[in-house]
């Protein structure tokens, strides 16, 4: 299997969605539900005031998240999935959407609580590396981030594996590993940022 020497461009997700409202089975799949029922119960807090998700996609764990949060801003890069993401969580105040691509596009404000759910993959090594300068800027003291990511084999310019521990080297200093479950199908890593002196 050949990977993409490039991170997938904005383009690549608009031309999945208009294939099908729901390309990776975030509604139906039980392994979907499955790993969203696992990563709420990695989070230590039960309530988090500024959380920030990046590749909601069509707002299915966005708006479980959204139960633990006082406020979450969620970003994609497709605006289709973004639209059906709003629809979704249209009876939750508390969540706002915005359409970015990281690592270019990174939103102001520090966060409690940053989730990283199946997006790590689709950059290069160089990106991963800006991601981490974004993600090292904008944590609070004792924030966590949560990354999960399938396993298997890809045609993206990382795997599960690669893009994670890259995650975990570039942030290094700031964000410490918490927390790590391996699953059959899926890794869940827990980081916790340096609590204040």
């Amino acid at each position: 299997m050949t990977r993409s020497s490039a991170s997938l461009p904005p383009g690549y997700f608009d031309g999945i969605y208009a294939g099908n409202p729901d390309p990776w089975g975030f509604t139906t799949s039980a392994y979907e539900g499955a790993k969203y029922d696992a990563t709420l119960a990695a989070l230590s807090e039960p309530t988090y005031a500024e959380a920030l998700e990046v590749g909601c996609s069509i707002g299915v764990l966005t708006r479980r998240l959204a139960e633990r949060c006082t406020r979450l801003l969620a970003l994609d890069v497709a605006e289709t999935a973004l639209a059906a993401a709003r629809a979704r969580c249209a009876e939750t105040s508390n969540v706002s959407f915005l359409r970015a691509a990281v690592p270019e596009q990174w939103p102001p404000g520090r966060f409690d609580l940053i989730v990283l759910s199946e997006v790590l993959y689709f950059f290069t090594k160089a990106d991963l590396d800006r991601l981490a300068g974004h993600m090292v800027r904008a944590v609070k003291p004792g924030a966590e981030v949560i990354l999960v990511h399938w396993t298997g084999e890809t045609d993206y310019p990382s795997s599960g594996d690669e893009a994670v521990e890259a995650l975990i080297a570039g942030t290094a200093g700031t964000l410490a590993p918490h927390h790590h479950t391996r699953a059959e199908k899926y890794r869940l890593d827990v980081l916790r940022a340096r609590a204040a002196p």
